[in-house]
C-alpha cells in the first residue's frame, strides 16, 4: 500500500482550500477598499458623539448642574483711550469679555487647531490656535475689582436655575 493515496491529496487540498477561501473572505470583509469610507466612518463616529453628549445634557437632572463661574483680567494701561478714566472704563470691559469667553468654554467647549514642523528631528515650528464660539445668557457680574495698580478683574457666574432655564429651552427646540 502507496503512503500517497490520490483520494487523501484530493481531501487535503479541498481542505486546505476551503480554509485558505475562508481567510480570505474575512479579510475582504474587513478592508476598506477606498479612502472615502474611512472618512465617512470618522464623520459618523464624530456625529454619534455629538448625539451622545447632546443626549447627556438633555437628561441631566437638576442636581448635576452646577454654578458656572469664571474669572476675566485686564491691564488697564494697554486699553485705548485719552484719560486713565476711559482707560479704567474698557478695562472693565475688556475683563468682563473675558470671563464670558471663559464660560462660553465652561458651556461649550474649545476647538483647538495646532500644526507643528519637524526638520531633521528638530522642531521648527509649532503654532497652536483656539476658538471658542457660543451664547451666553444670564451670566450675572459678581464682582469687578481692581488687583494691584493697574490691572481689574470681573467675576461672572452663570446660576443653577439660568442653566436649568436654558436646559429647559434646548429641550422644547
Amino acid at each position: 500500500m502507496s503512503a500517497i493515496n490520490p483520494k487523501n491529496i484530493i481531501v487535503c487540498t479541498a481542505i486546505s482550500m476551503l480554509f485558505l477561501g475562508t481567510g480570505c473572505l474575512q479579510n475582504i470583509a474587513n478592508s476598506n477598499f477606498s479612502s472615502s469610507n474611512s472618512v465617512s466612518a470618522k464623520q459618523i463616529q464624530s456625529e454619534s458623539d455629538g448625539v451622545v453628549a447632546l443626549k447627556e445634557v438633555f437628561d441631566s437632572s437638576v442636581e448635576k448642574i452646577p454654578t458656572l463661574s469664571a474669572v476675566g483680567y485686564a491691564v488697564v494701561s494697554s486699553q485705548p483711550g485719552r484719560t486713565d478714566a476711559q482707560k479704567r472704563l474698557m478695562a472693565i470691559r475688556s475683563a468682563r469679555m473675558a470671563a464670558m469667553r471663559e464660560l462660553a468654554e465652561q458651556i461649550h467647549g474649545i476647538q483647538v487647531d495646532s500644526n507643528t514642523t519637524v526638520i531633521d528631528l528638530m522642531v521648527q515650528n509649532d503654532t497652536f490656535r483656539a476658538v471658542v464660539k457660543g451664547i451666553i445668557r444670564g451670566a450675572k457680574t459678581v464682582r469687578i475689582n481692581p488687583t494691584g495698580v493697574d490691572t481689574y478683574e470681573t467675576v461672572l457666574e452663570i446660576d443653577k436655575d439660568m442653566m436649568l432655564m436654558m436646559l429647559r429651552n434646548a429641550r422644547r427646540t
